[in-house]
């Protein structure tokens, strides 16, 4: 059964900008939620100005954000802005912002503040370091993020430098841990009637995202490293150069390795005792990677691709994003959609993997719909403890 609708009738108060708070609330868009995005008059979120690329006058990094919105202008500098702010605040179910801790109750815009005349309000606040301890009041970015959490200090080459992820992760789990928080919340007001505040900080959610790897230090007591393209814990799970370019190998438990031996021509590791089992493969990692590494390169990519998919051995090849974009499953998923936008004409933009097939609406204007959207949300005020 499709989710498109699951959060119709649920008002979202959006204050944020850039990626971590603007991706949330595209997931709430995408589920049905009507987004109601406040805008800087005349300039609106940082991003329609990041680029190039742009489509017509809108930048590509805005149009991923964004879609299915409303968006408002509206000056939270002056006393007139605020207080549209605050009627538009307790219309809604949802506010999301991500301005620096305290701003937004230094406005009279606060959780503790709107939930006085609206106890069922939901309040979701994303910042770098969250509300409360030392670093609370320090400006905060994924860069920032990627390398205070540790993540950074395990990406790289062995012998290299830190180096970041080339797409903004710490936003990115930021934004999709705000979605969950948000939802949960929205379930537990169905269940009490009372609100919430989801407190997201960019630091918790990468120390989150460590995952494995924090478990691996917090066990051992030892401090990780980066192994480039290979694995801590599995072997072999790496890349490696076949004839005609790189080939992911990721051998997950042993009676896929059992299925891989004969394929690399040697049946006998099988039941090698360095090699039989992962935790005897990650010991003899230093051994057994060279060998793979040399039949490797014995046979293009394709041919190896093919054999290990027929074997059920996991295999993969490492793409660039145009490939991607034409690679016969991702669209066959429906992972790219197609959207008429008034100004940039029909767009290309990446599908909510949820909603594969559904059509999620288009990124907004500045200030397009926004002024309708408002005056129905204060036509139709809320229903105490009830959502609509």
């Amino acid at each position: 059964m499709s989710l498109t609708g699951a959060l119709a009738g649920t008002r979202v108060l959006d204050f944020t900008r850039v990626l971590a708070g603007p991706l949330c609330t595209m997931l709430l868009a995408d589920l049905g939620a009507e987004v109601l995005k406040i805008e800087r008059p005349g300039a609106g979120d940082d991003t329609r100005a990041w680029g190039p690329p742009f489509a017509g006058s809108e930048s590509a990094y805005f149009l991923c954000l964004n879609r299915g919105k409303h968006s408002l202008e509206l000056d939270l500098s002056g006393a007139a802005g605020r207080a549209r702010a605050r009627e538009l605040a307790l219309q809604a179910d949802v506010v999301v912002e991500n301005f620096r801790a305290g701003w937004m109750a230094a406005q009279g815009l606060g959780g503790d503040a709107l939930r006085s005349e609206h106890p069922g309000l939901i309040y979701c606040s994303v910042t770098g370091y969250g509300q409360d301890g030392p670093d609370r009041d320090l400006p905060g970015y994924d860069f920032l993020a990627q390398g205070r959490a540790g993540l950074m200090s395990i990406t790289g080459e062995a012998d290299g430098p830190p180096l970041k992820v080339g797409v903004a992760v710490s936003d990115l789990t930021s934004g999709l841990f705000a979605a969950v928080g948000i939802l949960a919340a929205l379930q537990k007001r169905t269940l009490t009637g009372e609100g919430s505040s989801v407190d997201v900080a960019l630091l918790d959610c990468q120390v989150a995202g460590l995952l494995n790897v924090a478990s691996n230090a917090l066990v051992s007591g030892r401090v990780p490293g980066r192994y480039g393209n290979a694995h801590p814990n599995i072997v072999p799970y790496q890349v490696f150069e076949a004839a005609d370019g790189p080939i992911i190998l990721a051998v997950g438990n042993d009676a896929q390795w059992r299925r891989c031996c004969p394929l690399l021509g040697h049946p006998e590791w099988a039941d090698d005792p360095r090699f039989a089992t992962n935790p005897a493969r990650v010991a003899a990692r230093e051994t057994l990677a060279p060998r793979i590494a040399a039949v490797l390169r014995t046979r293009p990519v394709a041919e190896w691709l093919a054999a290990f998919a027929a074997a059920h051995v996991p295999a993969g090849p490492i793409q660039d994003i145009g490939a991607v974009f034409q690679d016969p499953q991702v669209l066959a998923r429906g992972m790219v959609q197609e959207v008429a936008h008034p100004a940039a004409g029909l767009l290309r933009l990446i599908a909510n993997p949820l909603l594969r097939h559904a059509t999620t609406g288009r990124p907004p204007l500045l200030g397009e719909g926004g002024e309708d959207l408002a005056a129905q949300w204060c036509a139709s005020p809320r229903s105490d403890g009830e959502r609509r």
